[in-house]
């Protein structure tokens, strides 16, 4: 037992100690060594392309799908029509009233021929059915035609949402309809009563001020809700604008045009493979495949992704090949 602590476990101990000093050194100092030496018989095989798809025929539903929010219509003002004084207020604020009904009565006292006074009276009616909700009329107040002295908001309601000026070139013609789904709402309806509105730039001029090109100005899309669905105002909505159908015609990835209005210019591959620019005619466009008139048939190829997209807007995709090699490509990146 004596002969085992004193020499055998020491023993035993300091080999194991040697082993692991023996290892670390090696990790240290000759690893980059063989994994070198392991590399230099590497080959590359990542094979970089462009992708190429085939012209086909297809489908193009241009729908354009707005986020929309529900709002009140504006209130309509309540104006005084004749000069004169205050005499009766009929009705407060608050208060529901119908078109045409009498909300105060005036009266002007002028004086005859024969100097007697003469009273001429007139009255103050609500302009449209709604709650009074601003009335700002007592009695002896001086009032003169136009005087604006109170509002009436309406119980009815629209739909409204904007669209982007790039956007108003997937519109063929100016819509008149649209199909309104509220979230979480009743079952979606049409209405028949579309409007675009465009603003003019601050101060109203026409020309756009110079710089980067770039405006903040959108279109005003809106529609009336139907008196029998009922809604709140801000509840959140989709308006969709039925912009064309274009069926069995040919089509491309709206990747692969530069232009989306009318004319554009796809890339086909020329004899040696690199790409050779077409001009095409471009119809409908669903903003993911787009319509091509003219310019190419079906079956020929084109590049999927325009040559020459800045690095900053394109991301490398890797597929693995039967062989064991790599196909890369670039693609639009989510970012860009």
């Amino acid at each position: 037992m004596t002969v085992l602590r004193r020499w055998i476990l020491p023993i035993a101990w300091f080999a194991v100690f040697v082993v692991i000093a023996a290892a670390l050194v090696r990790i240290a100092f000759f690893a980059d060594e063989e994994a070198a030496e392991g590399a230099e018989g590497a080959v590359p095989t990542g094979d970089f392309s462009e992708p190429q798809v085939a012209v086909e025929r297809g489908t193009v539903r241009n729908d354009l799908t707005l986020k929309a929010s529900v709002l009140s219509d504006p209130a309509t003002d309540v104006l005084a029509a004749k000069t004169g004084n205050v005499i009766d207020v009929f009705v407060q604020v608050g208060a529901a009233v119908e078109e045409g009904q009498v909300l105060a009565s005036v009266r002007e006292d002028l004086e005859g021929d024969d100097g007697e006074t003469i009273a001429l009276w007139s009255e103050i009616v609500a302009p449209s059915t709604g709650t009074l909700s601003a009335f700002d009329v007592r009695s002896g107040l001086a009032v003169a035609p136009g005087d604006e002295v109170g509002a009436v908001a309406p119980a009815s309601f629209r739909v409204q949402g904007s669209i982007e000026p790039v956007d108003r070139y997937r519109l063929e013609t100016e819509p008149t309809e649209a199909e309104v789904a509220i979230t979480n709402g009743p079952e979606p309806f049409v209405c028949t009563d579309l409007v675009l509105e465009t603003p003019l730039p601050a101060g109203g001029d026409e020309e756009q001020a110079a710089g980067d090109g770039e405006t903040s100005i959108t279109t005003t899309v809106r529609c009336s809700v139907p008196g029998d669905v009922r809604v709140f105002p801000g509840l959140a909505a989709e308006m969709t604008i039925a912009g064309g159908l274009a069926e069995d015609v040919l089509t491309v990835p709206a990747t692969a045009v530069l232009g989306a209005a009318g004319t554009g210019t796809v890339f086909v591959p020329g004899d040696d493979g690199s790409p050779v620019e077409r001009e095409v005619e471009l119809g409908l466009s669903d903003g993911t495949s787009v319509e091509v008139v003219s310019g190419l048939e079906e079956g020929e190829s084109v590049f999927e992704y325009v040559p020459g997209s800045s690095l900053e807007q394109l991301e490398e995709e890797c597929t693995e090949l039967p062989d064991g090699g790599m196909e890369c490509y670039a693609v639009p990146s989510d970012e860009g």
